[in-house]
């Protein structure tokens, strides 16, 4: 039998790197980075070439989609006075590197050390656009991440915290802490890839082999997180349908509307895509 492709949870960050390799490599890719296939490096490549990607790695739309949502999230929140980004379980993202960013802009990355380590070894000294600091962190270890929040937002009016693939290896009361965290350090924006619990049955069912130790554990309707509201929801969906990415039985998607934060994206079954939420008592308020 052929072992999963992940051995722990940090190895999922290889795939995304590959996966973003793979599209900037196409003539209408969604975005440009020069940096991936690096980062995914020789693992990443054994990955690709042994099958041991997850099925339907070739179309790896939802992903690719994902990242161009959340790059877009992020870009709208920095034209809206957005002063400091905070990217938690930021693994080989190359945001600071990639992204029209304003140099005056300090952006904090926090992983786990190995992979902090090992991505500033495949990095070789490159420059990014604005002042990038790494640390290494445990997400789950509460007292380090607030000590942590509390550096990397001092100073900041209008921080915005990246989660982007963290959430759904966490479990429902780890991301209670975290979403308390983050209110008391005062984040303005905080943005994440979303999954409606029907979402994360389906992946744990048709990738669960794949996943091995990094299954998904954990989603909610947006209304789980006490003192947050939905400013912005993008569908992955409904974005793939419109640039191309998506399978053909799924393009028929691009007929229909987008579906504004409040109950009825909560009762939608099947969606995912990209939210900026913003603490309950500014919500609207820039």
């Amino acid at each position: 039998m052929t072992p999963p492709a992940i051995g722990h949870v940090s190895d999922t960050a290889r795939w995304v790197a590959i996966y973003r390799a793979l599209e900037s490599a196409r003539p209408d890719a969604l975005f440009r980075d020069e940096l991936a296939a690096a980062l995914a490096g020789e693992q990443g490549s054994a990955l690709t070439q042994s099958g041991m990607l997850p099925r339907g790695a070739r179309d790896h739309w939802p992903t690719v989609v994902r990242t161009r949502l959340v790059d877009d999230v992020i870009l709208g929140a920095l034209g809206q006075g957005c002063d400091r980004v905070i990217n938690l379980a930021a693994g080989l993202d190359t945001r600071p590197f990639r992204l029209d960013l304003p140099a005056e802009i300090r952006w904090y990355e926090a992983d786990l050390p190995d992979l902090v380590t090992y991505k500033e070894s495949r990095l070789g000294g490159r420059q990014a656009r604005c002042e990038r600091i790494a640390v290494p962190l445990d997400i789950t270890d509460a007292a380090a991440t607030t000590a942590f929040l509390a550096e990397a937002r001092a100073g900041a009016r209008r921080p915005l915290v990246i989660t982007e693939g963290l959430l759904p290896y966490l479990q429902a009361h780890q991301v209670l802490i975290l979403s308390e965290q983050l209110r008391a350090a005062g984040t303005r924006w905080w943005v994440m890839d979303h999954w409606s619990p029907a979402m994360l049955r389906m992946v744990n069912l048709t990738m669960g082999r794949e996943l091995g130790s990094a299954r998904w554990t954990f989603a909610a309707p947006l209304g789980f997180f006490p003192g947050w509201s939905a400013e912005i929801a993008r569908s992955t969906f409904l974005a793939a349908a419109r640039w191309g990415r998506s399978p053909l039985p799924l393009r028929a998607t691009t007929l229909l509307p987008e579906i504004t934060p409040g109950p009825r994206l909560d009762r939608s079954r099947l969606w995912c895509g990209a939210v900026r939420l913003a603490p309950r008592d500014l919500r609207g308020r820039i």
